[in-house]
């Protein structure tokens, strides 16, 4: 099983076009020691020719541009990407579909109900790729049952709701439902091993903890370093729970999770990590930190082999 970070940054991007952070303003000016990232999601094959794209980011088109696995090479219309799955339906994780539309077969795409009602409302992709190449849509089920795409033969894979808010935009924002987040366990049917996708994870509940302890390799959230950082930078008057996310440091941050996980061999690795967050910073005190703890930060093009 492949596994490949096509985008390792939250909302926004790194630089984020808008923002003049200490981090936004030094990857510009080469002050500071950083990578540029494009806007989070994973590209998952059992075989290296046909990939599973899990989220389609507004990135879509440059991420495609650096990665030839996922460019056409087969006919004169092609593309390694076999299949879709959006864990939500935010910006950051759908909006790039619509980069899709020039296929001339219709898009498999695999959503909860609560996610493909806000993609044929809220924001309502799947009705305007209607009129291009169409929509061929597969159910998520969520009650633990593991459940097959064709183009990756061997690999399980099984969703697991999570506690969060829908789209501003969603019907039902106001009153969440299950399934309108959710993170991913891939499992290697042959070698049996496991990777855990959570790119946003406000609350560690029992489900999820017990999936995180039994992975090989985890894709989790990294996208706040404390709890009220946006507050202190004056960019928002929202804390990381707010947002839907858990900061890595305090009490029963993600650290904190992270060391409880002892699992022989796993990889902990954060991932949609946000423009202000210091972790960015390649030689900074909170890397080195992050090392002292086993945890590394994803970057775009990271892969992995299980």
């Amino acid at each position: 099983m492949k596994i490949k970070v096509l985008g390792s940054s939250a909302g926004g991007g790194f630089p984020q076009w808008n923002c003049n952070c200490r981090n936004c303003d030094g990857v510009r000016n080469g002050s500071v020691d950083a990578k540029r990232r494009t806007q989070s999601s994973i590209i998952v094959s059992a075989t290296g020719k046909d990939w599973l794209l899990v989220n389609a980011s507004p990135d879509l088109l440059a991420q495609i541009a650096a990665n030839p696995e996922l460019q056409p090479a087969r006919r004169k219309r092609d593309s390694g990407i076999a299949a879709v799955i959006a864990i939500d339906a935010q910006i950051d994780h759908v909006t790039g579909l619509l980069m899709l539309r020039e296929r001339d077969t219709p898009l498999p795409l695999y959503v909860t109900d609560a996610v493909l009602q806000d993609l044929s409302t809220g924001l309502p992709i799947v009705p305007i790729l209607a009129h291009y190449c169409g929509v061929e849509r597969h159910a998520i089920p969520l009650d633990g049952s593991p459940f097959d795409i064709p183009a990756l033969p061997g690999i399980r894979i099984e969703a697991l709701p999570l506690s969060s808010k829908a789209p501003p935009y969603s019907p039902h924002r106001a009153a969440p439902e299950r399934g309108d987040n959710i993170g991913l366990t891939f499992t290697n049917e042959a070698t049996g091993k496991r990777a855990f996708y959570a790119p946003g994870l406000g609350a560690l509940e029992p489900h999820v903890l017990e999936a995180m302890n039994g992975a090989d390799l985890l894709l989790v959230d990294g996208t706040l370093w404390t709890p009220d950082e946006m507050i202190e930078l004056g960019l928002s008057k929202k804390t990381a729970a707010d947002m839907g996310h858990l900061a890595q440091t305090g009490p029963g941050g993600m650290i904190d999770v992270l060391d409880s996980i002892e699992h022989a061999g796993v990889r902990k690795v954060l991932i949609h990590i946000n423009n202000t967050n210091p972790i960015l910073i390649e030689d900074g005190p909170e890397r080195r930190r992050l090392a002292e703890h086993g945890i590394e930060v994803a970057f775009d093009g990271m892969a992995f082999d299980l």
